[in-house]
């Protein structure tokens, strides 16, 4: 079975397009610099992180560890979840696991961002971590955290997700450009797409 990351899963999402173009041809992703910049702030932010305590997700105490990589046969998904705050309940048994995903964005969560949190919630689950209940986007430039709820109809959505992205790759048919063609201005494949 084809395995995407958890990456390309959120990419599926926002433009079908970009995952046809990795995949369907792989020699010819280019770097923006939108891209680089994301980089660089997520690297700072996770620096910051480690000196913080957890008031920002409602916590008072918890484990944290950073940049955790996960896979998931069952899936075909893998991928690197920036942190996993495990709450500890009596004689070391967790009692909650969350996800979180650090964003250099102003703060507007799309649902290809809710895909991305719940893909990371099923592979922890899928490790034996437990249920997920909830994960948190952090977004750097704002400091600010949004919980988001892992809802069964996420869960369902990230499936049948993975199952379209499969067909297309293997199908090699070209999906059409995305509704919203604001998406289209700062991505790194605009200059393929003759029709946007």
């Amino acid at each position: 079975m084809l395995t995407f990351t958890v990456t390309d899963l959120k990419q599926y999402t926002f433009c079908p397009r970009i995952v046809y173009y990795t995949y369907c041809l792989p020699l010819i992703r280019p770097m923006t610099y939108k891209m680089r910049a994301g980089i660089e702030a997520h690297d700072a932010a996770e620096g910051l992180e480690r000196r913080r305590n957890l008031s920002a997700y409602g916590l008072q105490q918890g484990e944290r560890r950073f940049d955790v990589p996960l896979v998931s046969e069952r899936l075909g998904l893998s991928g690197k979840v920036d942190m996993v705050i495990r709450v500890l309940a009596g004689e070391g048994s967790v009692a909650e696991v969350i996800p979180v995903e650090y964003k250099h964005s102003p703060g507007r969560a799309g649902h290809h961002l809710f895909l991305q949190l719940t893909a990371y919630a099923l592979m922890l689950e899928g490790e034996g971590e437990g249920v997920v209940r909830r994960g948190f986007l952090y977004f750097i430039p704002s400091r600010r955290t949004q919980e988001v709820a892992i809802t069964p109809a996420l869960r369902r959505d990230v499936v049948g997700q993975l199952r379209a992205m499969r067909e297309m790759v293997e199908r090699e048919a070209m999906p059409g450009p995305p509704r919203r063609r604001a998406r289209c201005v700062t991505c790194e494949f605009r200059r393929f797409c003759n029709d946007v």
